[in-house]
């Protein structure tokens, strides 16, 4: 289907699944009850969930396949958000030109970047996308302000032109006329599912975003991309010029960084500096490496773990744990509290740090991994009392 193998076709369809029954999946536990605390099917965060999906799904075709680790792919995301909300200036609130215009940009910028950053490899390589990054930061936060409107960040004004925007037309972000912001709530006993029009567009632009990242690790592009990674020395021996590969595997990973930028200024028309700084950049290198850097669902799960993680765990205040625990005596309880404490709230980095320790200790693949471990160790099981099964019988059956 769709020009892909069985494996492939199942794995498409496993996320157009997930991302379809979302606002289910992700709600649980009923509203009123205590373990309400660890939903996560409202819209603000299951529209993360699907964005900075994106945004890894593109680190991966750059740092899984080729092995280039980039830490300035904040860079694009930052430009991507600045393209998208100077559309809502320019032109109006519709947002498929700003998301357009936030890929073309993001692909100029990394075309730009790359070309001077693939000059070198390995830690030189790493050292100068992350000093790329860190310029425009610098030049989004004081340099240029007439455009980015500097550390108060860019938004759209009742005095921008605007000059497609239709009278009747809604004042925030839609599809032609369908408002990102809409949303109907179904209620089901003590459940509530948010059912939200941006998130189902962002899950769209996933699932295509998935597709066509299916499509390029089987091309042969994506086999030219992986022998990068293996041995690029031996691969220039062979006569064959590696840097051309390179550079469009980063365009690509800019172009997919820009996508996930120009979504977020969809889903909230505002752009700051703060989105292009260091530190963006090295959630989504953990994103990839903790859901299984070279897999294809891999980033996908790895940007929902650490984003649930971050607007979760870090809800969870001391007044929650007492609440958790205030069935025990009041000493164990405060023993309890204090305990778990460091490891939630402002500490929940704590937490995510130790998580991604141990996946990458005993997980090298990531989550990918541990969940191709868990489905071996399932199916043998069931191979043994298969096979115990069929020796029992046959130890029954009479002899002949």
């Amino acid at each position: 289907m769709l020009g892909l193998n069985t494996k492939d076709t199942w794995l498409l369809v496993i996320v157009a699944l997930m991302t379809l029954f979302a606002p289910f999946l992700l709600n649980p536990f009923p509203a009123n009850s205590s373990l309400a605390q660890f939903n996560a099917g409202y819209p603000d965060l299951m529209q993360r969930f699907v964005i900075f999906g994106i945004f890894a799904i593109g680190f991966n075709i750059l740092f899984g396949l080729t092995g280039y680790l980039s830490f300035g792919h904040a860079a694009f995301l930052g430009v991507g958000s600045y393209a998208a909300v100077w559309m809502f200036k320019l032109l109006g609130y519709n947002v498929l030109p700003a998301i357009i215009l936030s890929v073309i940009v993001g692909a100029v910028f990394a075309l730009l970047i790359g070309f001077i950053s693939l000059r070198r490899s390995g830690i030189y390589f790493s050292i100068l996308t992350l000093a790329f990054a860190q310029m425009s930061f610098a030049l989004a936060y004081s340099v240029l302000t007439p455009i980015t409107n500097g550390e108060t960040g860019l938004q759209v004004y009742t005095s921008d032109p605007q000059y497609f925007q239709r009278s009747g037309a809604p004042d925030i972000p839609h599809l032609f006329g369908l408002e990102m912001r809409a949303t109907e709530t179904l209620r089901m006993g003590g459940w509530s599912f948010d059912i939200n029009a941006g998130y189902y567009l962002c899950a769209a632009v996933l699932l295509v975003a998935f597709y066509m990242a299916i499509r390029l690790f089987r091309s042969p592009f994506g086999m030219m991309l992986r022998a990068v990674k293996s041995n690029q020395q031996r691969l220039n021996y062979t006569g064959l010029n590696a840097r051309p590969y390179t550079l469009a595997a980063f365009v690509i990973s800019g172009m997919y960084a820009g996508l996930a930028g120009g979504l977020m200024a969809s889903m909230d028309p505002l752009a700051g500096a703060e989105r292009m700084q260091w530190t963006a950049s090295g959630e989504v290198v953990l994103m990839t490496i903790l859901g299984g850097a070279g897999t294809l669902i891999g980033p996908v799960l790895g940007a929902g773990f650490i984003k649930y993680f971050e607007n979760i765990f870090s809800k969870i205040n001391d007044g929650v744990l007492h609440g958790w625990f205030g069935f025990l005596p009041d000493g164990i309880e405060n023993v309890l509290v204090t305990v778990v404490h460091p490891f939630v709230g402002k500490g929940w980095h704590l937490t995510l740090g130790l998580l991604f320790m141990l996946v990458v200790i005993f997980l090298p693949g990531g989550l990918v991994e541990g969940g191709q471990r868990i489905g071996k160790y399932v199916f043998r099981r069931r191979g043994r009392k298969a096979g115990g099964a069929e020796a029992e019988a046959a130890r029954k059956q009479p002899a002949e």
